[in-house]
This record gives structure tokens, sequence and C-alpha cells, in this order.
């Protein structure tokens, strides 16, 4: 396992100091998924929540998610981000939306974390836009699909990885 890097000798947490890196073009993509019921599934594809668009709206509250990552996650890096999409597909027959967010930057650190606060946030907002349907709807499977750029290269998460 690697040297875990947002620890000084003492055991004290510290932002890890990046001014020395190389900067590279970095992505990652995550995704995650949220179970609903029939009617939380058929007003988020009729468009009918009370709330409005629900796609739409998830889609731009992932977007600030990740814009806004350093703010929620203590020890990361302010980034400038130059890509960030979250997209959703629908699967009926699951009763299941998928998000898939995915982010790039040019930069000295890497966009991991904000791809998959971006999914966190997007299913987050689905959730809180039906509630008033079904409070009973399920968060699962974030996690990070691909990561490119920096000093540790590609990583590409295998089939069954983490199950």
């Amino acid at each position: 396992m690697s040297e875990l890097t947002h620890f000084d000798d003492q055991g004290q947490a510290w932002m890890v100091d990046v001014g020395e890196k190389a900067e590279t073009g970095r992505t990652a993509v995550a995704h995650g998924k949220i179970q609903v019921s029939a009617a939380v599934f058929q007003a988020i594809i009729e468009g009918t929540a009370k709330k409005g668009d629900v796609l739409s709206v998830a889609r731009v509250a992932g977007i600030m998610g990740c814009k806004r990552t350093s703010e929620l996650i203590p020890l990361c890096h302010t980034l400038m981000l130059t890509k960030c999409t979250v997209d959703f597909i629908p699967d009926q027959e699951a009763q299941t939306v998928e998000a898939i967010c995915t982010v790039k930057t040019h930069g000295k650190t890497g966009v991991e974390m904000e791809a998959l606060t971006g999914v966190s946030v997007a299913l987050l907002t689905i959730y809180d836009m039906c509630k008033a349907i079904d409070k009973g709807m399920e968060i699962f499977d974030i996690c990070l699909l691909k990561k490119e750029g920096g000093k540790s290269g590609t990583y590409e998460r295998q089939s069954g990885q983490g199950d």
C-alpha cells in the first residue's frame, strides 16, 4: 500500500505541497446510482416532479459540487477546472438513475475528489427533489471509474473491483 500523503512525520493532518510537481492534463470519471420507486422514476422521466426538471437541476448541482470540493473536503486543493460534465443514464427495468461525472484540469494535482463529489451532489439532489414522492430511495455504488494524468498515471476500475 502507498504511503499516506496527508499526514506529516508526527501523524498530523496537512495539505500536501504540490508546488514542485509538474503540471499535466488530468481527468477523472466517477459514477454512482440511485434506486427509486416506480412513481419517482416516472416523475423524473416525465418531468412531473413538483420541484421541476430533476435531472437538469441535479446536473447543475453536480457541477457546482465539483467546483466547491475544496470547501467540503478539508485537505483538497482549490483547482481550476477546465471541464466538468454530469450525465445521467435512467434504467427503467432496474428503476435506477446512474450519474456519471467527468472532470478535467491542467494542473499539479488530480480531480478524483471533484468527480466523486459531483456524482454525490447530483444524486443527493435527485433525492432532495423527489423525497416528497418517496423517502425510501437509496444511493449506492459511488466510485472512481477512471483517472488519467499525474505521477501515478492511468487508473481504470476493473469489473467486480470493490464488490
